[in-house]
């Protein structure tokens, strides 16, 4: 079967269940979560059947010709998103031992029906579902996706279309990336003038854009509803044009830049000796928290070239400080293990150099949990070949294959499997534009690097992969998702 990421345990049975207008979604318990939850399979399912499918809560498996979604008596093994499934000609079972498993299992549910079942318009079918019984637990529980919207914005909606395809492949995490030198895209209200002037352009001189606190909030509560958890990134010390164009009093010069529209990096620094800064940050760790219940900020962390180590060092400590007041862990990227750091932080790996590679021994020595993201494998942002329209090649050519061929604990020998929480594939948006550009960027290569990270190392191959992913092509098609129709896989005509 085609279904991405890879199950744990798949085994074929006999028969087949069909989908018919009698189908009904069974649900226990009948608590509002589990009920949502079988709202939500009867959402995806009905326009492109034409079917009621209503969402009826039951004590008990129902009879013949149901899907039964239950989270009674259920095994405590599958943990937090791990489900059992089991489909015969007399019905559907799926089960979790938390709401979050649940969710997982029906985006399996969704690949094992034909394409057209993602269409928003009636087709003709048939419905049906193979004979099968799976049993899914994920590796790894961080399986990430970053989103900037700091270089080119990308409005509520947009971002809401791009957190359901994370949802499909299972994805928990969404990295959001909201301040760059390029432009500030969240409100606070202590400092209206970061989204006044800092969000009001972006790469190559566009309009730019922000979310009010309402929208980013409307954002979280939509990434909840899929059981993906959002980590708001704002990045200090370096990459901060647009919050020193909004307030030089935060710089060293204390002189207002202009707006940056350009894609350099390392050309900017806050102050880090002034107690403006911290009384800024502050203000912005104070308001993102409050608007976060997620446990993760990410302090950005990278290419400070205009802060000299000792400074960063120590301004790295106290941003840490003033994280652990408001209840939040810090997440930053490799760099910030030049620091002393909290046990439970959490350290993104990126660039994949000897330094690196000491750094992250360093964030292990310490506590602290890494994050795979290596830009010559899961970078979203790098060109496919020679001939792809948008893309970076700083860190190589990415292709399908060369996205899919690697494994987290492989590509840093200082690291053993336990050090790991997961894999982040990071999507920077200097040359994407449009949010058919992202997803241009993002698929197919987003779908195998977070089978990667949930999908047991053990009898996955690129070669049986591929084929699986060559089925995916008519649903990407379906969902409307401008994807690259790599040569390396053979896709249906």
């Amino acid at each position: 079967m085609d279904i991405i990421p890879k199950p744990t345990l798949l085994t074929p049975n006999e028969g087949r269940f069909d989908l018919t207008h009698d189908t009904r979604i069974y649900v226990t318990p009948a608590s509002v979560e589990a009920m949502n939850i079988g709202e939500y399979l009867g959402e995806r399912l009905r326009p492109a059947t034409g079917f009621a499918l209503p969402a009826t809560p039951t004590a008990s498996a129902p009879s013949f010709g149901h899907i039964y979604l239950s989270l009674i008596d259920t095994d405590a093994a599958l943990g937090e998103e791990g489900y059992a499934l089991r489909v015969g000609a007399e019905g559907v079972t799926l089960t979790a031992h938390r709401p979050a498993g649940l969710f997982r299992g029906i985006q399996t549910l969704r690949q094992m029906l034909p394409p057209a079942i993602e269409q928003r318009a009636e087709q003709p079918g048939p419905w049906s579902l193979p004979g099968v019984e799976i049993r899914d637990v994920p590796r790894f529980s961080w399986r990430g996706a970053m989103l900037d919207v700091s270089r080119h914005f990308f409005g509520v909606e947009d971002v809401k279309r791009y957190i359901d395809h994370l949802a499909y492949y299972k994805v928990n995490r969404f990295h959001l990336h909201l301040s760059d030198d390029q432009g500030w895209r969240i409100e606070i209200k202590a400092w209206p003038k970061l989204t006044e002037i800092g969000g009001s352009t972006q790469v190559g001189g566009g309009p730019g854009g922000f979310f009010t606190q309402e929208q980013y909030a409307e954002i979280v509560r939509y990434a909840q509803s899929r059981y993906i958890v959002v980590v708001p990134e704002i990045d200090m010390p370096g990459h901060t044009m647009a919050a020193l164009a909004s307030y030089p009093e935060l710089s060293r010069e204390g002189i207002m830049p202009s707006l940056y529209t350009g894609t350099d990096v390392g050309m900017s620094s806050l102050n880090t000796r002034s107690n403006f800064t911290y009384q800024f940050i502050e203000d912005v760790i104070r308001e993102i928290a409050e608007l976060t219940p997620g446990p993760f900020i990410h302090i950005g962390g990278d290419e400070a070239y205009k802060t000299s180590e000792a400074d960063y060092v120590a301004f790295i400590e106290r941003v840490q400080g003033i994280i652990e007041r408001h209840g939040k862990i810090m997440v930053g990227w490799e760099e910030i293990a030049k620091a002393r750091l909290l046990p439970q932080t959490v350290v993104q790996f990126w660039r994949g150099h000897p330094s690196s590679m000491a750094l992250a021994r360093r964030a292990v020595e310490q506590g602290a949990r890494i994050i795979m993201s290596p830009a010559s494998r899961a970078y979203l942002d790098m060109k496919y070949d020679r001939t792809t329209p948008l893309g970076h090649t700083w860190a190589g050519f990415v292709e399908v294959q060369t996205a899919y061929e690697w494994d987290p604990v492989g590509m840093n020998m200082e690291l053993v499997e336990d050090n790991i929480i997961g894999v982040e594939a990071p999507l920077w948006s200097e040359t994407a534009r449009t949010l058919d550009d992202a997803e241009y960027l993002a698929f197919p290569r987003l779908a195998g690097i977070n089978e990667i990270g949930w999908s047991c190392a053990a009898g996955r191959t690129w070669e049986e992969y591929r084929g699986r992913l060559a089925a995916h092509g008519p649903r990407f098609a379906m969902m409307g998702i401008d994807f690259y129709r790599s040569p390396q896989v053979i896709w249906p005509v």
